[in-house]
């Protein structure tokens, strides 16, 4: 029977390294293979100390070690697969002794020097995929390093391992001098251009060093990087990686080229220069086909702490682009011939008259949704916007049967959870949605926290999220998201929806002069939306202006006839608050 008492347990980053077809090599030569083995692991195991590491376990061709930092660990990996590669360069390569070598953060267990445990596993699993005389990290060590380590990285996604429940994030780690490679002369010269996928497609190119400071070079490689891996959050988005996009670092380009070779609507471009302890960078998005600029902008930060900059500048970039390109996708899809149309045409299209925001908009909003359900029964995309437009059609005072509309919204939105549970926006839509519909405020909260977990870069999901939280009143909270959506995308077409939430919230926290205020910025954007009517005459029935409440009062009953204090009041639980309906009483409408 084991002794469990002498365990114990630690958090440390694991190396495990492993030679690739051990068993060839010994069934060819065990003599020349176990001789050059020896050689190699003399080489690894000084390594591993030098980099203050301690090995932990060995079987032969396998090396298990725990270093107490990550960064260690990566380095050591990388430094120690420069120097064996140099004691193969004189081998025969069916004679080469290649090791693998997988890094992780885990909890470990210890006992008497040995490592066990899930942080073991994941590293001896992280091993396995990495290419001879390569290294690969999980995505918990990639955090630690990416910043810190002048060195490239390649997302190799979501990965499912033997033995290992969920998946593993993992990323294939390139050496210091793997950025200064030169890039072929030219992409898929001899294939023919990948087909453009169905959704709007974007490659980001490396920005170019405009300072002569080599240092920066690292610097505009990760901004590239980090906005890559942003953008790759939105579902909406078809994004290129970085391995295909740097092939073209160095080069001066065509961006129909590039749109070609890289088969995307969209390219990134951008520059760094570094002056003093400022950093400027510029970036452009264009239309890959024409060349034409969609959007432009140039950031000046101070160099203070340039890893916050860097961050900061990800997050404007990302922001900024995914709207920018869905609207230029929408107005594509209008120029489109009706007979060309396919299921996701059908969705861009539906899209622009959702934003119209006119009953007449909202029927054929719907009308275009379906169609593009009919054509695509998986597309989850069309269901999550057919439920909005149902959702808000009523809210409008624009349904026939109200019951049946919040109903078949339902329906629609746990159609598109249960085709793509992964999309922010569909998560925290869902979230709002359960608010108003159920009271299940703490399931409507873990779904909005989760959506900006899983992209904190879109702006409708902070939206979302800050409207749940007005449900809760908890208005700080809600302020907070409302504000952070605001941030992101300044130009979102459906911003009004977002400052009528702001208004919402602070009549909640009796501050009425600045709910006024921000509700009649919403109606500036969208005089026809009549939440933010019912936020201007709540509001301004608390400041005491009568006139000023029964105009916003009257203006909402000539958009919505049919609207009822009860009613209002009833469909969606009780997150209105008797605040809200003492105000709209005041304002003089029909109960």
């Amino acid at each position: 029977m084991s002794d469990l008492g002498n365990v114990s347990r630690k958090l440390v980053a694991v190396f495990a390294a492993d030679v690739e077809g051990y068993s060839r090599l010994m069934g060819a030569d065990e003599v020349g293979t176990l001789k050059g083995l020896t050689e190699r692991r003399a080489i690894l195991d000084k390594l591993i100390a030098d980099h203050k590491g301690r090995i932990a376990n060995t079987a032969g061709d396998s090396v298990l070690a725990e270093f107490g930092s990550a960064v260690d660990a990566v380095k050591c990996a990388v430094e120690a697969q420069s120097a064996l590669a140099e004691a193969n360069a004189d081998v025969p390569s069916d004679k080469q002794i290649n090791f693998r070598i997988g890094v992780h953060i885990g909890d470990v267990m210890v006992r008497a020097g040995d490592l066990f445990g899930d942080g073991v596993n994941i590293a001896a699993r992280l091993q396995t995929l990495a290419a001879p005389g390569a290294v690969c990290l999980s995505g918990v060590t990639y955090d630690q390093v990416r910043k810190v380590l002048p060195l490239t990285f390649v997302d190799l996604g979501a990965q499912q391992v033997k033995n290992i429940q969920e998946p593993i994030r993992a990323y294939r780690v390139g050496a210091r001098s793997e950025t200064r490679q030169p890039a072929p002369a030219r992409v898929a010269d001899a294939e023919s251009p990948p087909p453009l996928p169905d959704k709007p497609s974007i490659a980001v190119l490396p920005f170019q060093n405009m300072s002569g400071d080599a240092e920066q070079e690292y610097f505009a490689d990760g901004v590239v990087e980090d906005i890559i891996t942003a953008l790759s959050r939105f579902k909406s988005l078809f994004v290129i990686a970085r391995n295909s996009s740097f092939t073209f670092k160095g080069r001066t380009v065509d961006i129909k080229e590039v749109g070609r070779a890289l088969g995307v609507r969209y390219v990134l471009e951008g520059s760094v220069r570094k002056a003093g302890g400022r950093v400027r960078i510029t970036g452009q998005l264009l239309e890959a086909s024409t060349g034409v600029h969609i959007w432009a902008e140039r950031f000046d930060r101070e160099l203070n702490d340039i890893f916050t900059v860097q961050d900061e500048i990800t997050e404007n970039v990302a922001a900024v682009i995914e709207p920018r390109i869905k609207r230029a996708e929408i107005e594509a899809a209008a120029r489109r011939r009706p007979n060309d149309l396919n299921a996701y045409d059908l969705l861009l299209r539906a899209q622009r008259h959702y934003y119209g925001l006119t009953k007449e908009d909202f029927e054929r909003a719907l009308q275009l949704c379906y169609q593009a359900i009919e054509i695509d029964p998986s597309y989850a995309g069309a269901a999550r916007l057919a439920a909005e437009a149902l959702v808000f059609r009523a809210a409008q005072g624009w349904s026939s049967d109200v019951k049946s509309d919040y109903a078949e919204a339902m329906r629609l939105g746990r159609l598109a959870l249960t085709l793509d549970d992964t999309d922010p926006e569909m998560i925290a839509q869902w979230g709002r949605g359960v608010a108003v519909f159920s009271n299940d405020y703490d399931t409507a909260k873990e779904l909005v926290d989760r959506a900006v977990m899983l992209n904190s870069n879109s702006a409708r999901a902070w939206t979302h999220r800050g409207w749940t939280y007005r449900y809760l009143k908890q208005v700080d909270e809600a302020l907070n998201s409302f504000e952070r959506a605001m941030r992101l995308n300044p130009l979102d077409p459906l911003l009004y929806d977002t400052l009528t939430g702001i208004a919402s919230a602070l009549i909640v926290a009796e501050q009425d002069a600045e709910a006024a205020a921000q509700a009649r910025k919403a109606l500036a954007l969208n005089p026809r939306y009549t939440s933010s009517y019912r936020c201007l005459a709540a509001a301004l029935a608390h400041l005491g202006d009568d006139a000023g409440a029964r105009a916003a009062a009257s203006q909402l009953m000539a958009t919505e006839p049919s609207f009822r204090i009860s009613t209002w009041a009833n469909y969606g639980g009780q997150w209105q608050g008797d605040r809200f309906l003492e105000g709209l009483r005041k304002a003089g409408l029909p109960e």
